[in-house]
């Protein structure tokens, strides 16, 4: 029986499987053909995310990798950093903090800033030579010039001069100080002889001894130094805008600036202004009141070199009264400074620095000779935060001061000449002021113009208007400056002059061409 069953099964089997094949067959163009093609698309979509998962996987792998190799070389830095602290002497570390948080200003007063000692390469000593070289005329003779352009520094003669050769030495002496020193050689205009003379030589300090902490940014200043007065008489003459010292300058301070042995000292005030974006920093100073360079004081020579005789001016103290030597007995017998000055920064590219100083001491015309000079001084300065190394830019720099002269009564003895007279105490009083405006329109270049004045009260031995440090003076001087590198600056300056103590006409006109570079690494200035 179940052999005619198998037998029917097969016989159903062999009729209608060929059938079935037709029909699914005929159905494969239909659904089948559709289903075949969203299977194929399914498969690439998976092969893609396979891809895609291997990429992200590998790219996971070597983030770790570089993370891992990171914090790798974090801990040989750490180990590196504490093994060279171990290694290291106070004059490596002091070398390394003080290039890191000094702050440094530009050898010439315009940016960008040139090549100067930083944290990357610091040495022991820095060591810089600047030439400043001067071409031009002027419709005053050579002789006449020497008062004229007082500044010792100053183009004051027809053709060449080489008014200075500045030799400067920086560098870090220990943890706690650091030293300074500048030698000038010029020469003379005149009579073509070569003349040196030490600028400035002195300490500063870095930081405080035993650990002690300075909240106020206390600093100490010791050795041979300019005086702390105003601004231009602090600077040397590279880092000034114009060629020549003011006026003013020249008649208070003398041709080569105030300057003598003795200390300075420093510290922050906490006035109610100050914040991150303002200072206040009060300074105070004692030197000696004698030598060539306080001219106002003990000293006598007004102009440079050996020009001043040629020129008929000698070495008598201030209005051409006579001078007496005095010793230095007492507290009295020395020069002191006081100056407060304050900072703001306004953001959007603006600040200022705003100066008040006052200095006093004794003079040379006898032991109860005094002298006060006091004046206010302020520094706009003005660059867009898109600035290209500094420019464009726009400063404006004015100072006004006022010197007044206690002469002593004078009274001829046998050592004197008999056709001196008795002179009676007075006090003889001279002001001005010079404001100067530089605008840098393109990089590279400037252009500016500096109105000066200079007079007084109070008579000199044969009138004031015939005392070319005392007589009435005005000043005008337009100025265009090119810097092609940070190592070169030339500058073309006119000069007109009115002079009282010009004997024939009152005007004068002056131009002068001027040249300076810098070899070496110039130690830092300070703003």
């Amino acid at each position: 029986m179940w052999r005619i069953i198998v037998v029917i099964l097969c016989s159903f089997v062999a009729v209608f499987l060929p059938a079935a094949s037709l029909v699914v067959h005929a159905a494969e163009p239909a659904e089948v053909k559709n289903l075949r093609q969203q299977v194929r698309e399914l498969q690439r979509t998976v092969e893609q995310l396979q891809r895609t998962l291997q990429t992200i996987q590998q790219g996971s792998a070597a983030r770790e990798e570089q993370l891992q190799r990171r914090i790798e070389e974090a801990v040989r830095k750490q180990q590196n950093a504490v093994l060279q602290s171990r290694m290291e002497t106070p004059l490596d570390q002091a070398l390394k903090e003080s290039g890191g948080t000094e702050e440094k200003q530009p050898v010439f007063s315009r940016e960008p800033v040139m090549q100067q000692s930083g944290a990357a390469n610091q040495r022991l000593i820095d060591i810089s030579f600047i030439p400043s070289f001067f071409a031009g005329s002027s419709t005053e003779k050579d002789e006449t010039l020497q008062t004229l352009q007082g500044g010792g520094h100053d183009p004051h003669k027809r053709g060449f001069t080489l008014a200075e050769g500045e030799l400067g030495l920086g560098g870090v002496v220990d943890p706690y100080f650091r030293a300074q020193a500048y030698v000038s050689t010029f020469i003379d205009a005149l009579s073509g002889e070569t003349g040196v003379e030490l600028e400035e030589a002195y300490l500063t300090t870095q930081q405080l001894p035993f650990g002690l902490s300075n909240p106020y940014g206390f600093q100490l200043e010791v050795g041979h130094f300019f005086t702390r007065f105003g601004r231009i008489n602090p600077q040397h003459p590279h880092q000034w805008d114009w060629i020549d010292q003011p006026l003013i300058n020249t008649r208070l301070f003398g041709a080569d600036g105030m300057r003598a042995p003795g200390f300075r000292a420093s510290i922050g005030v906490p006035a109610p202004w100050v914040s991150e974006r303002a200072s206040s920093t009060f300074h105070f100073g004692m030197q000696n009141a004698n030598g060539e360079t306080m001219t106002s004081f003990l000293g006598g020579r007004q102009t440079h070199g050996g020009g001043a005789e040629e020129a008929g001016v000698n070495e008598e103290s201030i209005g051409r009264r006579p001078r007496i030597n005095r010793d230095t007995k007492a507290l009295k017998d020395f020069v002191y400074l006081a100056r407060w000055e304050n900072y703001w920064n306004f953001g959007h590219g603006l600040d200022t620095n705003i100066g008040s100083s006052g200095v006093y001491g004794p003079n040379a015309t006898g032991p109860g000779g005094e002298t006060w000079i006091y004046g206010l001084d302020m520094k706009w300065k003005w660059r867009p935060l898109n600035h290209f190394r500094g420019w464009p830019f726009l400063t404006w720099q004015t100072e006004l001061m006022q010197r007044d002269y206690r002469a002593d009564q004078f009274t001829p003895t046998h050592e004197h000449n008999v056709d001196v007279i008795t002179l009676p105490g007075r006090t003889l009083h001279d002001w001005g002021l010079y404001s100067q405006l530089l605008y840098g329109f393109s990089y590279g270049w400037a252009a500016g113009v500096r109105y000066e004045y200079a007079g007084g009260s109070g008579q000199s031995l044969g009138g004031r208007q015939h005392d070319p440090f005392r007589a009435d003076r005005h000043r005008l001087s337009p100025l265009l400056v090119w810097q092609p590198s940070e190592f070169t600056r030339v500058r073309l300056q006119y000069n007109y002059d009115h002079a009282n103590h010009l004997f024939t006409d009152k005007n004068a006109h002056s131009v002068w061409l001027a040249f300076q570079w810098l070899y070496g690494m110039h130690p830092p200035h300070e703003y």
